[in-house]
């Protein structure tokens, strides 16, 4: 069965015609959230046994709009993974040296090793939308990172290293509402700033410049998927049974050993 928030490759993008609320595609809070608690219990299975085998890797890309969720998505879905084995790095405004190398240098060191799970809050896409929407980047200049960045997941996919990438799909309003709880909440006021606004005057830009990241760059190696992320229990839900059933196909095994038990006395 296609999952139902699959970007197909090739496929033409307007995100208005995406629902923002996962409540039009699941209508049981509570059934969800249950089957939440399941599905962490064996990613944390999946990912002992990656780990132990050594030879496969993921890779989570987890890109937003502002107040998105990309932080609470990695909070509740990865909850009681060994952090051991899982690596997030996060992808601010670039360092001088940073800006002195190709656009995916910094990216390239943060790609998860053999037997790592990785997460990227927010990632190389970024190259192609905020300096796209502000005009940090002239047209020339970003318009050819799409193929770049195709060619680059394609290397990683043929080293064994298997791709996510969510778009956490939220509406205007709800936002506006997540602005609001943010400046409400003394410990939450720090996660707010004043270019957050700024940015919400170009909605409709990031808007077209996702909708040109998800048609152009959604591949069989490196799908998007565009979740509807109003809704903070679906979204976790669904990313969360989606690398699940990812994991699945991947099966990652323990190694064998040469050895049984009963070869070794291990009495006093």
């Amino acid at each position: 069965m296609k999952h139902p928030h699959l970007i197909t490759p090739g496929q033409k993008i307007q995100l208005q015609d995406f629902s923002t609320r996962g409540k039009d595609f699941h209508n049981d809070r509570e059934q969800a959230e249950t089957e939440l608690v399941e599905y962490r219990q064996e990613l944390a299975e999946w990912q002992r046994a990656l780990y132990a085998e050594g030879k496969q890797s993921l890779l989570v890309v987890l890109q937003a709009m502002d107040t998105g969720g990309k932080d609470g998505t990695i909070r509740h879905v990865f909850r009681g993974v060994n952090p051991q084995g899982v690596h997030v790095a996060s992808f601010k405004q670039p360092s001088a040296r940073e800006l002195q190398h190709d656009f995916l240098w910094r990216v390239h060191r943060e790609v998860p090793g053999r037997g790592m799970i990785g997460v990227f809050n927010r990632s190389h896409y970024e190259d192609v939308l905020v300096v796209r929407v502000e005009n940090i980047v002239p047209r020339n200049i970003w318009t050819q990172r799409y193929e770049l960045i195709n060619q680059f997941e394609e290397l990683l996919a043929h080293n064994q290293t298997r791709i996510l990438k969510f778009y956490l799909h939220i509406s205007p309003d709800e936002q506006l509402e997540r602005f609001r709880k943010r400046l409400e909440k003394p410990n939450k006021r720090w996660k707010f700033s004043p270019h957050d606004l700024e940015h919400r005057k170009h909605w409709h830009r990031y808007q077209e410049a996702y909708a040109d990241v998800l048609e152009k760059c959604s591949t069989r190696e490196a799908p998007w998927f565009a979740v509807p992320a109003d809704q903070k229990w679906y979204r976790n839900w669904i990313i969360c049974k989606t690398i699940v059933e990812t994991l699945r196909e991947m099966n990652p095994q323990y190694p064998s050993v040469d050895w049984e038990p009963d070869d070794f006395d291990l009495e006093p």
